[in-house]
């Protein structure tokens, strides 16, 4: 599958400069905020933020290293990264997947003709928790995958804990996920990605 452009993802910002006279603007070597795909080269940075923040809760992570390189490898275009002044502070990875519901097998395989995106993992690194950036990048990504005209929805398992946070974000449950890890049981969950067409005429898809 070809990669996608990511030019639906929030442009950098630009700060003013209050030292500068009106209407100039500070320059910076890297934007204070961006959103873009990742790339292998991002492997390690994403991962060090997912082992911080599963391991002291379930006691693994949704991805390993190998993993997350091998889903950036496959299928970029369907990671989102936030970066902080070229500081990655939260992201998400999902690949595609062509059955109604997930299976063990969906936690390794990229399906190039699914038209559901499974989203693996979400992490929002330490320093920047609780300030709504996990809710933001959610948003940004589902906005992002209505671009694209072969998914029709968005799918992911979690831990109960985290069924309401994902229904913040407009996912309902399936019920219980028939994939297990280790002693751990999840709730799948899914998200409709409707309104293609309406969507590419209205946010420069």
């Amino acid at each position: 599958m070809p990669v996608l452009s990511t030019s639906p993802f929030l442009k950098p910002a630009r700060l003013r400069s209050p030292q500068n006279s009106p209407g100039r603007q500070r320059r910076h070597t890297l934007p204070a905020s961006e959103f873009r795909s990742l790339s292998p080269e991002d492997a390690v940075s994403v991962f060090e933020i997912e082992r911080e923040a599963f391991i002291s809760v379930s006691g693994d992570c949704p991805l390993h290293l190998d993993e997350i390189r091998h889903f950036l490898t496959l299928c970029p275009e369907l990671s989102l990264g936030w970066f902080e002044e070229g500081r990655l502070v939260a992201f998400i990875i999902g690949s595609l997947w062509d059955q109604d519901r997930l299976s063990q097998a969906a936690l390794t395989l990229h399906k190039p003709r699914g038209t559901a995106v499974h989203i693996h993992v979400l992490a929002v690194h330490r320093t920047f928790r609780q300030q709504g950036k996990g809710s933001i990048l959610m948003w940004r990504y589902l906005q992002y995958l209505r671009c694209l005209p072969f998914v029709r929805r968005a799918v992911l398992m979690c831990e109960d804990f985290l069924v309401p946070f994902y229904e913040k974000c407009g996912f309902k449950a399936l019920g219980p996920c028939e994939v297990t890890v280790g002693a751990l049981a999840f709730t799948e969950m899914q998200h409709a990605v409707r309104g293609h067409a309406f969507m590419r005429r209205n946010s420069g898809c």
